[in-house]
C-alpha cells in the first residue's frame, strides 16, 4: 500500500471553535496524523511517501468553483488586511447567507466573504490554512493517481480533513474534499463507475452537495442521525439524489448510542448498494470518530472492531482510495486506523 502522507499538515493548528455555543479549544489537532505516523511506525503498512508540490489548481476545479478557491487562496491575507492585530488570531465566521439572502454578488466586507463561503462556526482558519489543505489534496490526488498505475489500495493522511467541504463551502474542519478530489481523478482516469463509502460518524455534507446530480458516482454515508447530530441539514435517508442522479445517493443513519453488531450490519447494507452500483473502484473516506471514546460523537465502536470494518470492505474486491477523515479521540486515533489499513490488506 502506498500512504502519502501531508509534511505541511501542522500548519492548519487552530486555537479555539465554537462548538455548541462556547468558545473551545480546536477538537482537530495536529496530533490526530502524529499518531497515526508513529503507528505506522510501529506497524508499517506500506511505502510512507510525500507529494513533491500543491495540485494543478484546475484539478480543484473538477470539485470546487474557482471563486471558492479565489477566497481559499487569499482569505488569510485579507484577514491581517482588516486589521494587522490579526496576525495573532484564528479567523471565524460569524454571519452567514441563509434563506432568501443572496449568495450570487461576492461582499467585500470580509466577514461578510468568510461567511458566503463557510457554514459553521466550528472551523477556524489561519495562516498556514490554505497550504496545508493543498498539500492534502495533493495526497488524495496522489493515492487515486497510484491506483489508478496499478496499485490496489492507497492511503492519504491528511488533514485538514475533507468530507464537509463542498463545492463552495467550507465547515466541519474541512476547506477542500479530499475523497470527492480522489474520486472525480479516478473518472477522469478512466474508471466509470466510482463509489464513494463515508464511515465518518458526522454525514458527508460536502461529498454529497458535489455529487447529488451524478449518476457516474456513487455515495453512500453511514453516520448520526442528522435530527440529533452534526452537520444536522443534510444526510437523512429520504435524500437519494436528484436529476440525473436520483437513486445514487444513499444515506444510512443511526442513533446516537449504536453498537457494534447494528454499525456492521448496516455496514453490509452499504456493501450491498456498492455492489448494486458496480462500482469500478472506491473511495473509503475513513473518518474513526465511530470509536466509543470519542469526544464529540456517539457510536459505540472498539479499537479491535476497525480490523473488521476493513475485511469487509476489503471484500468487495474493488481497487481503493482511502482518505483520512474524522477521529477525536487523539491517543487512540492511529491505533484505529492502522488496525482499519490492516483489515483492509489482509481482507
Amino acid at each position: 500500500m502506498k500512504i502519502f502522507h501531508n509534511p505541511l499538515h501542522a500548519q492548519h493548528a487552530g486555537r479555539q471553535e465554537m462548538y455548541r455555543g462556547r468558545l473551545v479549544p480546536c477538537h482537530e489537532v495536529p496530533d490526530r496524523l502524529d499518531h497515526v505516523l508513529n503507528e505506522l511506525q510501529r506497524r508499517p503498512m506500506g511505502d510512507l511517501l510525500t507529494p513533491n508540490a500543491a495540485p494543478e489548481r484546475s484539478r480543484l476545479e473538477r470539485v470546487h468553483s474557482a471563486r471558492y478557491l479565489d477566497f481559499l487562496a487569499s482569505a488569510w491575507d485579507q484577514w491581517v488586511a482588516v486589521d494587522p492585530a490579526n496576525a495573532a488570531l484564528d479567523a471565524l465566521p460569524s454571519v452567514w447567507p441563509v434563506r432568501g439572502f443572496r449568495a450570487d454578488v461576492e461582499p467585500e466586507n470580509f466577514a461578510a466573504r468568510m461567511g458566503l463561503y463557510s457554514f459553521d462556526a466550528g472551523t477556524p482558519l489561519m495562516a498556514g490554512t490554505w497550504a496545508a489543505a493543498q498539500m492534502g489534496a495533493a495526497c488524495a490526488l496522489a493515492a487515486a493517481d497510484a491506483v489508478l498505475a496499478g496499485e490496489r489500495r492507497a492511503f492519504a493522511l491528511t488533514r485538514p480533513p475533507g468530507h464537509h467541504a463542498g463545492p463552495d463551502f467550507f465547515g466541519g474542519y474541512c476547506f477542500l474534499n479530499n475523497a470527492a478530489l480522489a474520486a472525480q481523478a479516478l473518472r477522469d482516469g478512466g474508471i466509470e463507475r466510482v463509489a464513494v463509502l463515508d464511515v465518518d460518524y458526522h454525514h458527508g455534507n460536502g461529498t454529497q452537495s458535489i455529487f447529488y446530480e451524478r449518476a457516474d458516482v456513487l455515495t453512500v454515508s453511514i453516520h448520526g442521525d442528522p435530527r440529533t447530530e452534526y452537520p444536522f441539514f443534510l444526510g437523512h435517508a429520504d435524500e437519494r439524489g436528484a436529476d440525473d442522479g436520483a437513486g445514487f445517493n444513499l444515506n444510512l443513519p443511526l442513533p446516537r448510542g449504536t453498537n457494534w453488531p447494528t454499525w456492521r450490519a448496516t455496514l453490509q447494507r452499504a456493501l450491498d448498494a456498492v455492489r448494486g452500483f458496480g462500482a469500478q473502484a472506491l473511495v473509503l473516506a475513513a473518518g474513526l470518530d465511530t470509536f466509543e471514546g470519542d469526544p464529540i460523537s456517539g457510536f459505540h465502536l472498539r479499537s479491535g472492531d476497525y480490523q473488521q470494518v476493513g475485511a469487509d470492505i476489503a471484500a468487495l474486491g474493488l481497487p481503493t482510495v482511502v482518505t483520512f477523515e474524522g477521529g477525536y479521540a487523539v491517543a487512540e486515533v492511529g491505533v484505529n486506523a492502522v488496525n482499519l489499513l490492516q483489515g483492509l490488506v489482509a481482507g
